[in-house]
């Protein structure tokens, strides 16, 4: 089965997830339905029996993503996107049938579905992925994706009551040349604290961050921005770093994210559907297809004022049940070392790394046109690169998967840092994809270089400098799988030293998943 998230709000001291899922050699998209499941720790979870399936003319071709809003009087309201029997998509809203079920197993479709229908000059089949709602005074509004020609768009409806809504004029944002926007997502962020802001907050010390994913490209792209709730327009920091054109939640295998805050933790966390990048013969022989990323926890980042960070929630450490830890290990130019950890299929990294000084000062310029995709990898030399880990290894190195730094240098001394994630070598299968994924990582003064990387069988998730940038691949290695999988540090630079200052590595357990029995 194929899955992609909805995630709903935390509920009865639980959090509660919906997802749609379709059938991966299905010839049409009919079979999208909704499944759901309930958590109290965001990684333990239990499947209940199916929330929402395509059974009215408003969704018989699919009932698809949408988003949840919890109402100040404890009700929750669903808004989803439906496509009809005539392949239009339309919004529906559908409610809990029992609010005193703190599973919320059963819902009830509006009988006035569809509550919106694409407006004039928009297409019937570029009209989906309304937000969350957020409160402006008296009125509710929500966001929905869409696009004029090749011009990604975002549309802002308002309403009262969830059941009629007004298309207010104009946009809340465009973007030319980024194509159809889906599971748009629109939220605050503090630039004073730590903590994540509820949906509706606005004002001074916050920023607002509009995300798209590209339905063109498959990635998914956020900005920084301010939002006018006045004019319901929405105006980015850097027009050069816009919606489509700027940076990435996560330059590797990572789409349809979305956002919801924790109002008992008080954090905004973000989930995302990482597909599959092995052949669909292969999806459908092991019966499954796509998983959830581990969720993470969003915040401003306060020292670059660029960017947002995203980092792992905290409950992931209760899966840590032992560790190994090293301090001070000196990974000479062109070295690899092994490092005896046990088992290496399911592990949580940390590692502070620092590159010799005197060989910054004796480079006068290294590999100013680097790029982490038209790279030759780890495998490639350069003067002050690549260097990091390699994870999922075999004993040979035949099957690796390469998580590295690579610092360019301009004459001016000016200093570029790459954080990147090689596939080349991850697998002898040879209908995977082996791209090489990354992109540049602002790196601040005197700051070390710092990585963490989720490592569970056939996924790795990297996060460079507390989360500026990060990178989830997707992996299918058949030598280095089970116990025959190793770890190494590497060392593919010229001219340079590396020191690992500071290297931790913990056994994780798995997550409990498993149907709820009613």
């Amino acid at each position: 089965m194929g899955y992609e998230s909805i995630p709903g709000p935390m509920y009865y001291k639980g959090w509660y997830h919906l997802f749609y899922q379709y059938n991966p050699d299905a010839a049409v998209w009919g079979n999208i339905t909704w499944g759901h499941s309930v958590s109290k720790d965001l990684i333990n979870w239990l499947d209940l029996p199916f929330a929402m399936v395509p059974d009215h003319w408003y969704d018989i071709n699919g009932v698809w993503t949408g988003s949840s809003t919890l109402l100040s009087n404890g009700s929750i309201v669903m808004i989803y996107t439906g496509s009809t029997n005539q392949s239009v998509q339309v919004q529906n809203v559908a409610f809990p049938a029992n609010l005193s079920d703190p599973l919320l197993v059963d819902w009830v479709k509006y009988s006035g579905n569809p509550v919106l229908t694409p407006p004039p000059g928009i297409g019937v089949k570029d009209f989906r992925d309304p937000t969350t709602a957020l409160q402006v005074s008296d009125k509710w509004q929500i966001v929905i994706g869409s696009r004029f020609n090749t011009t990604g768009i975002a549309l802002v409806y308002e309403t009262t009551d969830f059941l009629s809504y007004k298309l207010l004029d104009g946009l809340l944002h465009e973007v030319p040349t980024t194509g159809m926007w889906e599971c748009v997502d629109f939220y605050p962020v503090s630039t004073t604290a730590a903590n994540g802001l509820d949906t509706s907050v606005n004002g001074p010390g916050v920023k607002h961050v509009l995300k798209a994913s590209l339905d063109d490209t498959k990635k998914d792209y956020y900005a920084l921005g301010t939002y006018d709730s006045d004019t319901n327009t929405w105006t980015p920091d850097d027009p050069e770093l816009d919606v489509g054109i700027g940076i990435r939640y996560d330059y590797g295998k990572y789409y349809a994210s979305k956002t919801f805050y924790d109002q008992n933790k008080k954090r905004r966390i973000l989930w995302s559907w990482i597909g599959e990048t092995d052949s669909e013969t292969a999806d459908i022989k092991k019966g499954w297809s796509g998983v959830q990323g581990i969720p993470r926890v969003v915040t401003f980042d306060q020292k670059t004022k660029t960017n947002i960070l995203q980092w792992p929630v905290q409950e992931v450490e209760s899966l840590r049940h032992s560790s190994v830890e090293f301090d001070k290990i000196q990974v000479e130019a062109g070295s690899i070392i092994p490092l005896d950890v046990g088992t290496t299929t399911q592990l949580d990294i940390t590692a502070d790394l620092e590159i010799d000084a005197k060989a910054f000062e004796e480079t006068t310029e290294a590999d100013v046109i680097y790029n982490c995709s038209t790279s030759n990898g780890a495998a490639g030399r350069g003067a002050l690169g690549p260097f990091g880990l390699l994870v999922l290894a075999d004993e040979s190195r035949s099957e690796q998967t390469a998580i590295y730094f690579y610092v360019a240098k301009g004459t001016d001394g000016h200093l570029k840092t790459f954080f990147c994630t090689d596939k080349s070598r991850s697998s002898k299968a040879d209908d995977v994809g082996k791209e090489v994924y990354g992109s540049i990582v602002p790196v601040l003064g005197s700051e070390k270089l710092t990585m963490r990387i989720l490592v569970d069988h056939s996924i790795t998730e990297a996060f460079a400098q507390g989360g500026r940038t990060c990178i989830t691949s997707r992996v299918y290695p058949t030598k280095a799988i089970d116990g025959a999988a190793r770890l190494f540090l590497f060392n593919n630079a010229t001219q340079t030293s590396v020191s690992v200052t500071s290297l931790k590595i913990w056994q994780m357990k798995s997550a409990s998943i498993h149907p709820y029995p009613l």
